[in-house]
């Protein structure tokens, strides 16, 4: 990124989040994912081309599918996409480089059964 990630992602002790005005360009986003950058800028109160800047460093966040934070056995659960073993040792390095990372625990997907995007951002 070339300017500061604050000016997408929020830092906190848990990691990097998408701060409220990337929320609200993801909801958009979600009701139609046609919705013009212009369009967009005008709900969020951004214009198109800061809009645009915004939708590029969010979908440069390349291999990961969602991030939660959670309660329970694990403070943060995160989907990445892996094209192999390899792949996937590569982002688990990079992952537990993160300062604030004090273990990692790895689940594979065997087989995909049911997958839906149907809840929001917030």
């Amino acid at each position: 990124m070339a300017r500061s990630p604050r000016t997408l992602l929020s830092q906190n002790p848990g990691g990097v989040v998408p701060d409220d005005v990337s929320k609200q360009i993801i909801e958009q986003l979600q009701q139609d994912g046609r919705r013009s950058y212009a369009a967009i800028g005008k709900a969020v109160g951004l214009s198109e081309a800061a809009v645009r800047q915004r939708v590029q460093r969010l979908q440069d966040m390349e291999e990961i599918d969602y991030v939660v934070i959670t309660a329970g056995s694990f403070d943060v659960l995160a989907e990445v996409v892996c094209e192999d073993d390899d792949h996937l040792l590569e982002i688990l390095g990079r992952v537990r480089a993160v300062p604030c990372v004090t273990s990692t625990e790895t689940f594979v997907y065997l087989k995909l059964r049911k997958q839906t995007y149907s809840w929001g951002t917030r």
